[in-house]
């Protein structure tokens, strides 16, 4: 019989600083560090164990089980080459994509067996090149992604230049992922980040929620082959809604709109802030279940119609300089104002603007992140395709972040209203 040794665990306070950790146990003997013995959860957690309900709640999504409120999940897309086949402008993506496809099938021609940095390599794309695969350019794969919040561009979704686009986004999306859907995008587990959701009505970058986190999504629909929709929220989860609440007139929508509120809850994810981090989210079934619906509802009209906003008014406020204009893309929050460049400034951003938050930042910071000019780490890219300026946009930039204020504003209104 194999004996297990037991195992003793101490740890100093996150707030501490390096070096202070260091002189604690410098100066510490071993034998009176105080060490407490440790022992696994059921599921195999030797740390920050929980000790709450969330077993006990809905399952939202499991591959592995039918007793689930939705029927499919999946992850975001995953391209391994982000640089070359997303863009702003629609034509300096099909410039990037007919380069990459003439480049590539000239290679191929010509029987080359190394892989010059012409172009994007990844593992995926060299045994294609190594099965003599020819690609073709066609218009019909350009569509539109959320590459990062509140963040849309182009998208050219050829199976063949993007990693991880498999069956899942088309079974969401349908034909070139280009048909309606409504998805719910959130933090997927083991990620550092705090958590996160968002609707969106376009396919989203499986880093969508932050560049060390992966995207996992939640559609309200799924498509066959032939294009035809059927409910993607599955008729055991439509029960369960109907028998807890007595109500036979819930419908599967109720329940998609109950669900963006309910990840919305401050209190829900203070109270199972460790086991989103580890696992799908789970439902819990709320008193008042139509307010519920009704705050989702809210909340997704909000989200999915960012572009249509009201906007806020901010006062732009423009200097006279002999200096180069540069971009600045930065905030002060306690002044209330964005500093787009070296000449404009923008006023009068409330401080319950900040409060919405995505992850570790806020929809106004997210905004600014995206549009900052930074130099591209792939050499052809930087040599023959770095085209973005901030300039360009600015005019495009100031409207998007009115509108995505008052977003913000509207939002946190509705989840202060939240028990």
């Amino acid at each position: 019989m194999k004996k297990t040794a037991p195992i003793y665990y101490f740890s100093l306070t996150d707030e501490m600083l390096r070096e202070d950790k260091l002189n604690w146990f410098a100066s510490t003997k071993f034998e009176d560090i105080p060490f407490e013995r440790i022992e696994p959860d059921k599921n195999y957690n030797w740390l920050n164990i929980t000790d709450n309900d969330f077993d006990a709640l809905l399952v939202l999504a499991d591959k592995k089980s039918k007793n689930t409120v939705f029927n499919l999940n999946n992850p975001g897309v995953s391209t391994n080459r982000d640089l070359w086949v997303y863009d702003l402008r629609k034509s300096h993506l099909v410039e990037k994509i007919n380069y990459t496809i003439q480049t590539y099938n000239s290679l191929l021609t010509a029987g080359n067996s190394h892989f010059p940095e012409l172009i994007k390599w990844s593992h995926v794309l060299k045994r294609k090149f190594s099965a003599h695969k020819k690609f073709n350019f066609s218009s019909k794969n350009i569509t539109y992604s959320y590459y990062r919040p509140f963040f849309k561009v182009f998208y050219y979704c050829d199976l063949e230049l993007s990693d991880l686009l498999t069956d899942l986004h088309f079974l969401t999306y349908g034909k070139n992922l280009q048909q309606d859907n409504f998805v719910i995008n959130f933090t997927g587990p083991n990620s550092q980040k705090p958590f996160m959701v968002l609707a969106n009505n376009h396919v989203s970058d499986l880093h969508f929620v932050g560049a060390a986190a992966a995207t996992q999504c939640l559609p309200l629909y799924r498509y066959d082959s032939e294009g035809n929709r059927t409910d993607n929220i599955t008729d055991w989860g439509l029960k369960q809604f109907r028998t807890h609440y007595q109500d036979d007139t819930i419908t599967k929508e109720n329940i998609f709109h109950y669900t963006y509120a309910v990840l919305h809850h401050p209190a829900y994810r203070e109270k199972y802030a460790l086991n989103l981090k580890r696992e799908f989210p789970r439902l819990p079934f709320y008193e008042d279940f139509s307010q519920w619906v009704t705050w989702g509802k809210q909340l997704m009209n909000l989200h999915l119609n960012y572009e249509q906003a009201k906007k806020y008014t901010l006062k732009r406020v423009d200097i006279e300089t002999n200096q180069l204009n540069k971009p600045r893309l930065k905030v002060d929050k306690e002044a209330g104002k964005i500093y787009l460049d070296t000449v404009t400034t923008l006023q009068g951003i409330p401080s319950i603007a900040w409060d919405y938050k995505l992850g570790n930042r806020s929809a106004l910071e997210w905004i600014l992140d995206q549009y900052k000019e930074k130099k591209p780490r792939d050499k052809t890219i930087a040599e023959k395709f770095n085209t973005y300026r901030f300039t360009d946009y600015k005019i495009a930039v100031i409207d998007l972040l009115q509108r995505v204020c008052t977003v913000s504003v509207e939002t946190m209104k509705i989840i202060d209203k939240m028990p």
